[in-house]
């Protein structure tokens, strides 16, 4: 069955860092555009960015420029790099394959808590 494992979230101070990972199985992750997620309290889950079979990327316009998102085909992996993190970054990230049109292809996984505090 799919499993898709987020982890790297953490508390981290304005201005600050963070590098979360998605761990995919159970589909062929080369063959899929693969996206993440967030989902601040209060507020819809939206979707941040996409990386394509081609390695292409969108973002979101709240994090463009700040955020990176990559994938490493042979470790079925997906990464978000966050720079420049702000205390609205606060939220639970999630991956997912598909794309903004597609919509989220499977069952969420846990998630991963960011919280960007002083």
């Amino acid at each position: 069955q799919v499993q898709l494992v987020e982890s790297g979230g953490g508390l981290v101070q304005p201005g600050g860092t963070l590098r979360l990972s998605c761990a995919a199985s159970g589909f062929t992750f080369s063959g899929i555009a693969m996206s993440w997620y967030r989902q601040a309290p209060g507020k819809e889950r939206e979707l941040i960015a996409t990386v394509s079979l081609a390695r292409s990327t969108n973002y979101a316009d709240s994090v463009k420029g700040r955020f990176t998102i990559s994938r490493d085909n042979a470790k079925n992996t997906v990464y978000l790099q966050m720079n420049s993190l702000k205390p609205e970054d606060t939220a639970v990230y999630f991956c997912n394959a598909g794309t903004r049109l597609s919509g989220p292809l499977y069952n969420w996984g846990q998630g991963t808590q960011v919280t960007v505090s002083s």
